[in-house]
């Protein structure tokens, strides 16, 4: 990782004293569902994103658009610290998904949970995601502040999901919540690293 002080499992140093743990997590999910306000509301530095004036039908839901990724840190803990890549929603730029896929520890895939008409894109996301990579993953059920936002029960039924899949609640303009999701992920991949 960045500093070379990170390592991507638990370990010990030579004295004895515990490592800190720096994962790689990739947030995706379809275009608007809220993947750069997620990185920028939790990061604990200015975040990066590589945005871009939107130039096709998506005009009119919003004026700029990740077209690489966005990156973010935070640190959940004295130990952990995630590595946030961001990945461009509109399907055009999947081809970042590959990359920034790669030696990822777990990934978020964050849902409109105001547009159900997005759900057939996430279940695509979700697909391809679950076919390239067995890693630990939370899907978010975004804008649960919105009055048409559809429950994480519903989003679950409508993605076909199983019991034990993560479908959290957030509102990706609220740091607690956002740290909520990553800490459950976290957990999820440090149990799964034991």
């Amino acid at each position: 990782m960045p500093d070379g002080t990170l390592v991507s499992l638990p370990g010990t140093l030579s004295s004895g004293a515990k490592a800190s743990i720096a994962l790689k997590v990739v947030v995706g999910g379809p275009f608007n569902a809220g993947k750069s306000q997620f990185i920028r509301t939790v990061s604990d530095k200015a975040p990066l994103f590589t945005e871009a004036r939107v130039t096709d039908g998506f005009r009119a839901i919003k004026k700029r658009t990740t077209v690489a990724m966005d990156f973010g840190v935070v640190r959940l803990s004295d130990r952990v610290s995630l590595y946030l890549f961001g990945t461009p929603g509109q399907s055009r730029f999947d081809f970042m998904w590959e990359i920034l896929g790669k030696e990822m520890d777990g990934y978020v895939l964050l849902a409109d949970s105001s547009r159900p008409e997005d759900l057939a894109q996430m279940r695509e996301i979700l697909r391809t995601f679950d076919s390239r990579y067995r890693v630990p993953f939370v899907v978010v059920a975004n804008k649960q502040d919105s009055p048409r936002a559809m429950r994480p029960e519903e989003i679950r039924r409508q993605l076909g999901l199983g019991p034990e899949a993560a479908v959290l609640p957030c509102v990706a303009t609220d740091r607690e919540s956002v740290k909520r999701v990553l800490a459950t992920l976290s957990r999820s991949i440090l149990s799964s690293a034991a």
